[in-house]
């Protein structure tokens, strides 16, 4: 999420959709025997394959993981605090691959209710630009080490709809060099002001990276789905 990547000049070169074509990577749990589905986001530079074998930190029986792949491993370009249309159309089209992915989910059963969004670093930054432009109630919302895209301004909503209560958890470290506080800050402020159970946590010492502690929380979230 820091600085530009070195092949952005050629970021026209994917057309105006480059996530279109990109697979769904599925794991965990058989999807229609699954009772939680986990859509995995993953961050820049990484896979989709990566955010699953991250996610064994916190699977449980019953829990399915769907992880939507990025073109080049990369959500968008350039910085998230570049300016939005910089990240055009690598931005849209990447909350059009969270959106294919949540469908994919519904088509095996698993309501909205028991799915969680979860995204780190760029991929944290695509969760919350997906709930800022399309809000809607989920299971659970987790952003790690990332969050609102563009400018400052941009930490209020302007579109309708609210996520109607669900849990959101956003967490990050004092010492992430990439993602500065503020910017946290106003990720946690974003999900308030769309009508979610907000719970901010900024761990000092933590550099870009995700906690003990941040594990711990997934894992509770999840074992609150699969008990309710």
């Amino acid at each position: 999420m820091a600085g530009d990547d070195p092949d952005a000049a050629a970021a026209g070169d994917e057309g105006p959709d480059p996530h279109a074509e990109q697979p769904v990577v599925t794991a965990g749990a058989p999807s229609m025997a699954a009772e939680v589905a986990v859509v995995l986001v993953h961050g820049r530079g990484a896979t989709a394959d990566g955010v699953v074998n991250l996610a064994e930190s916190f699977y449980r029986h019953g829990v399915a993981f769907f992880a939507p792949q990025a073109s080049r491993s990369r959500w968008f370009p350039y910085a998230a605090a570049a300016p939005v249309e910089r990240n055009e159309p690598h931005l849209s089209s990447a909350v059009d691959a969270v959106e294919r992915a949540l469908d994919t989910v519904a088509d095996t059963g698993i309501p909205p209710e028991r799915t969680v969004l979860f995204g780190f670093s760029q991929g944290a930054a695509v969760v919350t630009e997906c709930l800022r432009r399309r809000p809607r109630p989920l299971g659970g919302v987790v952003v790690l080490s990332g969050g609102v895209v563009g400018p400052p301004d941009r930490s209020s909503p302007d579109v309708a709809g609210s996520l109607g209560g669900t849990p959101v958890f956003v967490g990050s470290g004092d010492a992430d060099e990439y993602v500065p506080v503020e910017r946290v800050r106003e990720t946690a402020d974003l999900f308030r002001a769309l009508d979610g159970d907000v719970t901010e946590r900024i761990y000092e010492g933590l550099e870009h990276g995700i906690s003990e502690a941040e594990f711990d929380l997934v894992r509770s979230l999840l074992d609150d789905l699969l008990d309710g």
